[in-house]
């Protein structure tokens, strides 16, 4: 019997993943590290450009920086990415808390609402740590 088994017989180079990030940097480290695990990745530098792919592609996860051009440039990403893909997972990775000393978290159900994303990472997190936290959203 052939069974199609679906997700279960993907692998990494089968997922394109969306990172938004205006620190040049980070962005080369983090989609170096993905690409390094498997992933393809698709890199931009601002929200609006993370917009521009978002309405021509659907990611199968996206990572997204709080702090663009707009304070909260990664909550807008996160709402317009959720309302148009319901299903794609969202990290947002963040130095804000280091920076500002402001946290936020994905502990309530309240800040769920509002934050839109499914996982909340402080920057700085190890490749391997990131890759965890990939293959944990997108079930591999």
């Amino acid at each position: 019997m052939n069974y199609d088994l679906g997700i279960y017989n993907m692998k990494k180079s089968d997922f394109t993943i969306l990172v938004a990030d205006d620190d040049p940097d980070y962005l080369f480290q983090t989609i170096t590290s993905l690409e390094r695990a498997g992933y393809r990745t698709v890199a931009v530098e601002s929200q609006a450009e993370a917009e521009s792919v978002i309405s021509k592609m659907k990611p199968d996860l996206a990572i997204f920086d709080l702090m663009m051009e707009n304070d909260d440039s990664g909550f807008i990403l996160c709402y317009k990415l959720k309302r148009k893909y319901p299903d794609v997972p969202v990290i947002l990775a963040t130095a804000v808390a280091h920076e500002t000393g402001i946290s936020f978290s994905l502990d309530s159900e309240a800040e769920k609402t509002w934050i839109r994303a499914d996982r909340y990472l402080e920057k700085g997190i190890r490749p391997e740590q990131l890759d965890q936290e990939v293959m944990k959203l997108l079930k591999l």
